[in-house]
C-alpha cells in the first residue's frame, strides 16, 4: 500500500511517532519496521520504504507486511503481503496519525 503526503518534519521523527524504527538506507529510500509481536524473531513485521527523492514536496511511503525472514542469505524473498485486511488497517492507522 502506498501513502503520499507532504511534511517539513524530519521523516525519522514522523516514522518514530507512527511506531516504526529505522533499519537502513538505500540510495533515496529509507527503510523502517514495526514488529507485530514481541517475539524475539522480529517477524511478522510491517516494513516501510520511504522514497525521499521529492522530499519535502512529496513523501511516498510504500508499506507491506513481512511474514517471515528471508530463507536464503542474500535474497529478498520474505513472503511479503502488499494488500489485505491487516495492511489496510495499518495504512488507516498511519493516515490517522499523520492527519490524512
Amino acid at each position: 500500500m502506498r501513502i503520499t503526503f507532504q511534511s517539513q518534519e524530519n521523516i525519522q521523527n514522523i516514522m518514530r511517532h507512527c511506531g516504526y524504527f529505522f533499519i537502513k538506507q538505500e540510495q533515496n529510500e529509507l527503510a523502517f519496521v514495526r514488529p507485530l509481536s514481541s517475539a524475539g524473531s522480529g517477524y511478522p513485521r510491517f516494513h516501510i520504504y520511504v522514497n525521499m527523492e521529492k522530499f519535502p514536496h512529496e513523501t511516498q511511503i510504500n508499506l507491506h507486511l513481512d511474514q517471515k525472514k528471508p530463507v536464503y542469505r542474500g535474497t529478498t524473498a520474505h513472503s511479503g503481503e502488499y494488500e489485505g485486511e491487516i495492511v489496510e488497517k495499518e495504512t488507516k492507522r498511519i493516515k490517522q496519525i499523520l492527519g490524512l
